[in-house]
This record gives C-alpha cells, structure tokens and sequence, in this order.
C-alpha cells in the first residue's frame, strides 16, 4: 500500500509541474518569419537572372523586361501580379514616396523618359540608412542592381509597394 501511496504521489508531482523551457511563438511571429523567408527566396530567385538580356514582354531566361522579372519571380512562389508594371502599382499597400518605409521585397515604380504613366519596377534587395538597392531589368544593360542614389532613379521614382506583409 505504502508503495502505491509513493507511485501515486511521485506520478501528481510530476504532472502538476511546468517545465520553463517551453519556448512560444506568437502566429504573428511564424508570419513574420514565414515573409521574411520568401522575401529572401524572391530576392534571391531575381539575382540569379542577373545578366540575363533586356527582352521586350520576356518573362524567362532568354530574356525579361523589368515587369516580365518581377511577374516571374513572384509567381515561383505562387504570388500571381499582374504583367504590365503600371498594373502591379495597383496591387499591396502603397506606400507613397516615403524611401524611410521601404523594405526588403517591397516593389518600386519609375516614370521614366517623362512617360505619363509608370512604366518601369524593380524589388528592392536592400535598404541601408542612406540607400536603398533594386533588382530589374533595364533596357540598355539587362538584369541588374541599382541605387537610389543615381539621380536618374531619384528623378524618376514614384511610388512603393508592399505586396508581403
């Protein structure tokens, strides 16, 4: 009896005790982390094509135009935008011309050769404190890097667009 008395209490004592090296995450944190990942696989995904040739309408390897790119690379990972870039700077949270809020992923849309409607995107790879860095294809060089520090791009920009929460 004793022996079974000591099982029962032994078997309460060690259901009634929490362990504190449970580790919780809130749903809000896994998004979190889940976006983050896919940004960096989109980003990734676009800077393999770095190089690849300027194509009008291409949206592959043998050659993209700056929308054909972001369609295309999105769309790996099952985000369906549109294919023309003024289409795509209808879709996600604009954010206006403020460069402060820009992230990671984020889209960024030009006017350029004074066209009246936006005619050119890229996805922003960085954001430092003073620059902020964007993958596309432009027509003279093809698929590349560039910065918002070239006075072509400040003179040109647009507006921003966040398409990952």
């Amino acid at each position: 009896m004793k022996k079974s008395l000591y099982i029962i209490s032994l078997i309460v004592l060690f259901a009634s005790c929490k362990s504190s090296s449970v580790i919780t995450s809130s749903s809000a944190d896994n998004k979190k982390e889940s976006t983050n990942y896919t940004v960096d696989k989109i980003i990734s995904s676009a800077s393999e094509n770095i190089g690849v040739r300027y194509k009008t309408a291409g949206t592959t390897k043998s050659g993209y135009d700056c929308s054909g790119l972001v369609y295309s690379t999105f769309g790996l990972y099952d985000i369906k935008l549109p294919r023309a870039s003024y289409e795509q700077a209808k879709i996600g949270i604009e954010l206006g011309q403020n460069l402060k809020k820009a992230r990671k992923g984020d889209l960024i849309f030009f006017r350029t050769n004074k066209r009246a409607h936006i005619n050119h995107v890229g996805i922003i790879t960085t954001v430092e404190d003073d620059d902020i860095k964007f993958i596309h294809s432009s027509t003279s060089k093809g698929v590349i890097i560039s910065s918002m520090k070239e006075p072509y791009y400040q003179k040109a920009f647009v507006q921003l667009n966040r398409v990952l929460k």
